[in-house]
C-alpha cells in the first residue's frame, strides 16, 4: 500500500498566523515553494497561504504586505491528511475539496506536503488522467491551496 507519508514532499514548515505577508513571500522564496500551511499559536493547522493569496488577496487590494498576517488571509477548514492514510484517501481529499496542495500530519505535526508534482511522480498515468479531470474539469479552485 502507498501512504500518504510515500508520496509526500518532506521538509514542509509552517508560517505562524501571526507573521506578516512580506515575511511569508520570503519564506516561500527561500523554500522554493507556492504555498505554506498557517499555524495557530498551538501549531495546529488553521489554513494555506499561497503565492496566489497573497497577490491577489492582499497586494492586488492595495494592501501592504508588511501590514497584513498569515492568519487573515487564513478562511475556511483548513484540509490535511494523514501520513499513514492511503493514496487513494489522498486523492479523494484532493478530489472533494478540489484542492491541489495537501498538508500531511503525522502525531500532529506536519511532516510534509502533497503538490501535483508529488502525484505526477508517484500516480499511474491513469490513476494521474483520473485525477486531473475531476479537479480541473469542474473548475477547481486555488484559493485553498
Amino acid at each position: 500500500m502507498t501512504t500518504a507519508g510515500d508520496i509526500m514532499h518532506r521538509g514542509a514548515q509552517w508560517i505562524p498566523a501571526h507573521e506578516t505577508l512580506d515575511r511569508a513571500a520570503q519564506l516561500m522564496r527561500e523554500l522554493n515553494v507556492g504555498a505554506l500551511p498557517i499555524s495557530d499559536q498551538n501549531e495546529r493547522l488553521c489554513g494555506i497561504l499561497t503565492d496566489r493569496d497573497i497577490v491577489v488577496g492582499c497586494v492586488a487590494m492595495g494592501r501592504d504586505p508588511a501590514r497584513v498576517t498569515a492568519g487573515e488571509m487564513a478562511r475556511g477548514t483548513p484540509r490535511w491528511i494523514d501520513a499513514g492514510a492511503d493514496v487513494g484517501e489522498v486523492l479523494q481529499e484532493m478530489k472533494g475539496h478540489q484542492i491541489r496542495r495537501l498538508p500531511v500530519i503525522e502525531d500532529k505535526r506536519l511532516v510534509g506536503m502533497i503538490s501535483e508534482a508529488d502525484l505526477a511522480r508517484h500516480l499511474s498515468d491513469e490513476q494521474l488522467a483520473a485525477w486531473v479531470e475531476s479537479v480541473y474539469a469542474r473548475g477547481g479552485s486555488s484559493a485553498t491551496g
